[in-house]
């Protein structure tokens, strides 16, 4: 049996997701942040030393990383679902897209959820000011600047096919929905980005997305 370790508003929402896609059976445990420090808690380390969701456990084997666990699913039980041919144009975007979202596109969004907690965190008086204009500082010279950029490129790549590997829905599709969730979320992503927007809905409307809600619960989009 699949075990999903999931972590409320994480990235391990997007396992459940590809899960439900395949039809596989699988079994969640589900781990609740620290209410103040938004960390996962300590008992996700019992499963894996770095102790960060997703992680799933299959048999004798631990997988981390949602591209790790995204290509072990399609691996071992996709019987060539959801992943393009190997040696086509579609499956070298297939990996692209897969390492990208983590590699690239979420560097700048994590930056700016740390920056805005800097900006408003409670401290004293007389550091607050300064700690605040070092935020937006590096946020407006830096870290929106970034966000702008991909968001810019990821609607036109949008523009050559239906999907980000082609016309056909695959795991990099799954990969990438927790980048561009963070950007409606925090990041400027709206009615500038019509074909990301249209992507979210889309991928919204997929009943294997909406059964791993109802599955994982409530999940804001956000951390």
């Amino acid at each position: 049996m699949i075990v999903v370790h999931h972590l409320n508003n994480s990235r391990s929402q997007r396992i459940l997701w590809l899960l439900e896609e395949l039809g596989l059976e699988y079994e969640i445990r589900k781990y609740q942040r620290d209410p103040k420090t938004m960390l996962a808690p300590p008992e996700l380390r019992a499963i894996h030393p770095l102790g960060k969701s997703p992680v799933i456990t299959d048999g004798d084997a631990t997988v981390a990383e949602s591209g790790a666990i995204i290509e072990y699913l399609l691996e071992r039980y996709g019987n060539g679902r959801f992943i393009p041919a190997a040696g086509t144009p579609d499956k070298l975007r297939y990996t692209y897209f897969l390492h990208y979202a983590e590699g690239s596109a979420m560097t700048p969004l994590l930056m700016k959820l740390v920056f805005d907690r800097v900006e408003s965190s409670p401290m004293p008086f007389f550091v607050k000011p300064i700690a605040r204009g070092i935020a937006q500082k590096v946020k407006g010279s830096y870290i929106m600047p970034q966000i702008v950029q991909h968001l810019a490129y990821l609607e036109a790549e949008l523009a050559k096919a239906k999907w980000f590997a082609g016309d056909v829905f695959t795991g990099a599709d799954v990969q990438i929905s927790f980048v561009l969730e963070a950007a409606a979320s925090r990041g400027g992503l709206g009615e500038k980005h019509p074909k990301l927007m249209a992507f979210l809905d889309r991928i919204h409307a997929r009943p294997a997305y909406v059964r791993a809600l109802e599955r994982g619960g409530k999940y804001d989009f956000v951390k």
